[in-house]
């Protein structure tokens, strides 16, 4: 007696230190990573250009160019117009010319010290459109500075477009919505005002968009558990793994090893707290189901960590494993992606496993109180011999799927009509997976990417209006000296090329006149600028260029074909042979893993093919919607990559969360009863799961940007057709109907059936 007494002690003195150990690390971590969460956008990069690899041509040609200039520039274009459409008067030119001349001296923001002249590079050139109607001012910033902070954490290129716009309206009461006492309307565009308003559109993701998924998930767990305390011990779960996920990323881009960009960070916090909650809820589940069994919370939780390890480890594997297969990307955007989302899910895990757990036993004998005012209180309890706490005999539980509820309804409906639900349910996904071809993923213009009214997508247009669109950013061609007369015909003979100039050095700008100076030869090289009909930002940009680049290597097969418009083509061709290179690796990977999960070649394959029609029929149902309701113009070619990698990864959880329980079940009862007893159990738990995941990733949709609110519909969707049709339909009945040859090779695949599921098992019945 007093050795057991000693016993229980020495255990609850164990336990208790380990609580409070996993406390403490946790709460060291959540101070400081708290910290490193909200300065994750002054690690950023969001300059397309910078994710291009090194073989790429336009980098290549980029690479060549600085040769002939002595600094990189970041151009910052004003566009000015008459409120009333008339043309420029004198006195409004005078006026702009005299504010031009004063924008170098605008001081820094309050915190520093200097002049914009600091940052700025050459004269600024005011340049009159030829039809009257329009003013140009271009600045440019020196772009070795562009990305520097400033004090308060601003980079150079936001702040001074900030700067820009609040001079225009303070000393020309210009803006883009109204006109002051010169009658002009104002706009700030070109590469710096679309970066500035990128770098605006990405500042939600630190606030909002976190605010609004904790928001969202909070009220669903309030639904899901009905209880005060219990959906704040999850979100608390979740915020503390993503200070841990914010702390390794942050300190990773700030040290170079990783790059970060904006819709980075957004998937990263929406990773984190949709896992995080997933594998909770999960584990909760099991931890309740525990606490009608034993007496002692601990031992609750020490069997629900028993059970619940392994499908909680092979989904946050899975997961893992599919998004690090980006680092085969080409592009360095989609390589940083594969590690900081893998980051966040290993956050996520550990979260669940240790965070979680410990606040779930913080209350100890009482940790019950959590669930209140449901708290499970022990059912009929049988002793087994040589436990410390007493449980209910397994072998006395009653069979889930004989209960009343919607989901063993549901389980027996499968059970009864396995094949005709399988049939009806895969040619449903099958017709949506027909629409898969419409979905226009080659390429979006850059006024495209914004779903808002901004300053840079509205002065773009007008600066179109009124001036040569493919002189603010003209294509570069670097070619030897002896092949310039050669490629300058080839390049004028396409189809939407303007002009083509060598380049000389001299100041100018969109509209400025030609110089008569000799071209610039650097190593035996001179630069060609090209000048397009339709911008560099434009689809019909890029294509000329691409046309460009075909003319101009059948005649100069050295020359390298350059500028903003080559970069986007290179990035879209990157991006195309991504989907090609990663989706079989992804497919291949988690196929392995399944298999070694479930032990079993054939459920396996069931599950990715499962998983695979469900993403094809999301994203078919997805074209469907972009095309006709919500009027996308189309799609960037990364989206259906990224769609694909979260959605089979994601989407194979449910299936992971399913089988494992199946096949538990299985063991005791037979595949047909154990797939009912299965769906039955994990019903409710697992719909809850993906209707949160869900959630989090439709609040992405609040960043006002086309790509992310496009993966935000296909993943959220995606995912509620997994968790409603698939997991809950599709695969169940696919079992049912296989039998136990759904395990084959392992021995349970050669274990006799108990026959179709219409009572209880008999208790004791060997398997």
């Amino acid at each position: 007696m007093i050795l057991s007494m000693l016993s229980n002690r020495r255990s609850t003195l164990v336990r208790a230190v380990l609580v409070a150990v996993a406390l403490v690390v946790w709460l060291g971590i959540g101070s400081v990573g708290g910290v490193a969460q909200g300065k994750l956008s002054q690690v950023q990069t969001n300059d397309a250009a910078a994710f291009l690899p090194s073989s790429a041509e336009s980098t290549r040609a980029a690479q060549e160019s600085r040769g002939f200039v002595e600094t990189e520039t970041l151009p910052a274009l004003v566009v000015l117009q008459p409120a009333d459409g008339s043309e420029i008067t004198p006195d409004q030119l005078a006026a702009v010319q005299e504010w031009a001349q004063e924008v170098p001296d605008l001081a820094l923001p309050p915190g520093n010290e200097g002049t914009w002249s600091d940052y700025l590079m050459g004269e600024v050139a005011v340049v009159p459109a030829q039809d009257g109607e329009a003013l140009l001012v271009a600045l440019s910033l020196d772009g070795g500075k562009a990305e520097e902070l400033l004090a308060g954490e601003e980079r150079v290129s936001g702040s001074f477009v900030v700067a820009l716009r609040e001079s225009l309206e303070e000393d020309l009461g210009a803006t883009a919505t109204s006109a002051g006492d010169l009658g002009l309307q104002a706009w700030v565009t070109g590469p710096a005002g679309f970066v500035a308003d990128l770098v605006t559109a990405f500042g939600g993701i630190d606030g909002v968009l976190l605010f609004v998924a904790l928001g969202a998930v909070l009220l669903i767990l309030a639904v899901v558990y009905r209880s005060p305390f219990l959906p704040f011990v999850v979100i608390l779960t979740a915020v503390f793994a993503l200070c841990l996920a914010g702390l390794v990323v942050y300190n990773l881009a700030k040290n170079g090893t990783l790059v970060l960009n904006g819709q980075s960070q957004g998937i990263l916090s929406i990773l984190v707290v949709g896992a995080s909650v997933d594998y909770a809820l999960l584990l909760v589940a099991r931890y309740r189901e525990e606490l009608l069994h034993v007496e002692h919370p601990a031992d609750a939780m020490r069997r629900a960590l028993r059970a619940c390890v392994e499908p909680i480890a092979a989904s946050a594997g899975t997961v893992i494993a599919g998004v690090l297969c980006l680092l085969l990307s080409d592009l360095g955007s989609n390589r940083s992606l594969g590690p900081v989302a893998a980051i966040g899910i290993a956050s996520a895990l550990l979260g669940a496993l240790t965070l979680l757990p410990a606040l779930l036993l913080l209350l100890g004998k009482r940790s019950r109180a959590l669930f209140w005012p449901r708290a499970p209180r022990v059912q009929t309890a049988v002793v087994s011999a040589g436990g410390e706490h007493a449980h209910v005999d397994q072998a006395a539980e009653p069979d889930p799927a004989d209960g009343p509820g919607l989901w063993p309804r549901l389980a027996r409906f499968v059970g009864r009509r396995a094949r005709p639900v399988w049939i009806i349910t895969a040619l449903a996904l099958c017709v949506g997976a027909a629409f898969l071809p419409t979905l226009k993923a080659s390429g979006t213009n850059q006024v495209d990417v914004f779903l808002t009214d901004v300053d840079a997508v509205s002065g773009e247009e007008v600066l179109a209006e009124h001036f040569p669109a493919g002189a603010v950013q003209p294509a570069i061609v670097i070619v030897d000296e002896g092949d310039v007369d050669a490629v300058t015909t080839a390049a004028e003979a396409v189809e939407g090329v303007d002009a083509v100039v060598p380049y000389t050095g001299a100041p100018g700008g969109p509209g400025a006149p030609a110089t008569d100076a000799p071209p610039v030869v650097v190593d035996g090289r001179v630069r060609l600028d090209v000048t397009t009909a339709a911008s560099a930002d434009t689809q019909e940009g890029v294509a000329t260029v691409e046309d460009v680049r075909t003319a101009v290597h059948e005649v100069s097969p050295s020359a390298l074909v350059g500028g903003a418009a080559a970069e986007t083509l290179d990035t879209q061709r990157s991006s195309e042979r991504d989907v090609r290179v990663i989706v079989p690796v992804v497919l291949l990977v988690i196929g392995l893993i399944l298999m070694a999960l479930l032990r079993s070649v054939v459920a396996a394959a069931l599950l990715l093919g499962a998983n695979v029609l469900s993403f094809a029929a999301a994203l078919g149902v997805s074209a469907i919607v972009f095309n006709h309701v919500f009027d996308y113009a189309g799609a960037d070619p990364v989206v259906p990559l990224f769609a694909f990698v979260f959605l089979v990864a994601l989407g194979v959880d449910y299936s992971i969360f399913l089988m494992t329980r199946v096949r538990e079940e299985s063991v005791k009862v037979g595949t047909r009863a154990g797939v009912i007893r299965g769906l039955a159990v994990t019903g409710g738990v697992i719909t809850s799961a993906g209707v949160v995941l869900a959630t989090t990733f439709a609040a992405l949709g609040i960043i006002p940007l086309l790509f992310l609110a496009q993966i935000a519909f296909i993943v959220a969707f995606g995912v509620l057709l997994d968790t409603f049709v698939v997991r809950s339909l599709l695969v169940p009945a696919l079992v049912h109907d296989i039998g136990r040859r759904t395990w084959w090779p392992s021995a349970l695949s050669r274990r006799p059936e108990h026959g179709q599921h219409t009572a209880a098992p008999e208790v004791g019945r060997p398997t």
